[in-house]
């Protein structure tokens, strides 16, 4: 990373952070649509190798399209930030083919057979699935409880000493439940834990883990990063460069989860207009919100600015403001959801989130179908709970849309 854009501000970062002049100086780092690079020499190829010198040997160890949305990102979760020694923050960053890539690759890293992770409810469909049916395979046990006491938490770290790593999701997938990344992280450095965050949902724009000395935080970059619902990618950054560079990378290059050059070109792409995008998103969202708890026919809004949400103030402390992410509970159950899923007009029925447009989607019947129904429940995921990621329209498009559907 160029250390001088540490100085600059967040936008600056979005758009310039990480970018280095090629040699036809293009105003944008060119898509290097190759799979392989040639060497000067065999003295040149070894060095590479050996990593003596700095530069590109396969597509699946790295790219310079790639290489820009890496320094980027982790610029990025690193703004402001400073590490023990008082210096700017340095994170190293590898950019995956998709979130759980990114994911896969992190957990394959730090824990192996007869280690024990230890996570909280209400986690995205995809980890909640790995959690359950790819760990133990592999001899690991994921232990799943209540983040919110946090001396049962400490109770459990201490009957279970296999446990290795502490794995957060805030806010949560689809509940928008909160848990305290500082209390949380200083837990698990008192027991020598790997800690990992999640933070698709907040984005370095309303949250940096790494301001609670985490290890590890991961991005669907398909979400809001990207912004535009044009590529699938994941991201993966750590603050033990030594270690980011040796078993992580080496982790990351044999299970194969590399992004290409196209997507990174379309995530660097949506990253300049990130900043702008956020502010719209949030300030769309919470009038969305304002709305549903005035409606009839809902029971429950989810959304970390109502101070009726119970994580309402921890969000405030954590995160810089409450987000583009919301979900609510229609009072007619499944049948309601379904019949306002299959009413919307200009809104997209979708799974995924983050993207310019309204994309809204009914998790009981979708993301977390494969989850058993009582799980499901037990972790707030309930019948007629609807999922909203609020986008950039008119906001009174939005909300006239949403009137339509539900009445």
């Amino acid at each position: 990373m160029d250390e001088a854009n540490n100085s600059q501000g967040f936008e600056t970062l979005c758009i310039h952070g990480g970018h280095k002049q090629e040699s036809n100086r293009a105003h944008l780092t060119p898509i290097y649509a190759t799979s392989t690079y040639a060497f000067d020499s065999a003295e040149h190829g070894a060095a590479l190798f050996k990593g003596e010198e700095q530069g590109y040997i396969y597509g699946r160890y790295g790219n310079p399209t790639i290489s820009e949305a890496e320094e980027r990102i982790a610029l990025m979760e690193a703004y402001g930030l400073k590490d023990s020694q008082g210096n700017p923050l340095k994170l190293k960053a590898l950019l995956h083919s998709s979130g759980m890539a990114a994911i896969t690759t992190m957990l394959l890293s730090n824990v192996k057979a007869g280690d024990k992770v230890i996570t909280h409810q209400s986690l995205y469909g995809g980890t909640q699935e790995m959690m359950d049916k790819v760990l133990p395979g592999l001899g690991i046990t994921a232990i799943q409880m209540d983040f919110k006491d946090i001396n049962k938490v400490e109770e459990a770290i201490k009957a279970n000493p296999g446990i290795s790593l502490m794995y957060l999701e805030t806010p949560a997938n689809p509940t928008l439940q909160c848990v305290d990344i500082e209390q949380l992280a200083s837990l698990g450095k008192t027991y020598e834990l790997t800690v990992c965050v999640d933070n698709t949902f907040a984005t370095p724009y309303l949250q940096q883990p790494f301001k609670y000395d985490v290890d590890f935080v991961m991005h669907s970059t398909t979400k809001f990063l990207n912004g535009h619902g044009t590529a699938i990618g994941g991201i993966v950054i750590g603050r033990d460069l030594e270690k980011m560079n040796t078993k992580v990378t080496k982790m990351y290059r044999l299970l194969g989860g590399n992004s290409n050059a196209f997507d990174a070109f379309l995530l660097t792409n949506g990253l300049r207009t990130f900043p702008l995008r956020m502010e719209r998103h949030c300030s769309n969202a919470e009038q969305v919100a304002n709305y549903l708890t005035q409606h009839p026919a809902v029971a429950q809004v989810n959304y970390l600015g109502l101070g009726s949400h119970p994580d309402h103030e921890l969000a405030k402390r954590q995160m810089k403001n409450a987000g583009a992410m919301l979900s609510f509970e229609l009072k007619g159950g499944y049948d309601a959801g379904v019949k306002f899923i299959n009413g919307l007009k200009m809104c997209v029925s979708a799974t995924s989130l983050g993207a310019c447009d309204t994309l809204i989607s009914h998790p009981a019947s979708t993301s977390h179908v494969v989850v058993p129904r009582e799980k499901r429940l037990e972790f707030g995921i309930t019948d007629g709970l609807i999922r909203m990621s609020v986008g950039i329209e008119t906001v009174s498009d939005i909300i006239n849309d949403l009137e339509q559907a539900i009445s």
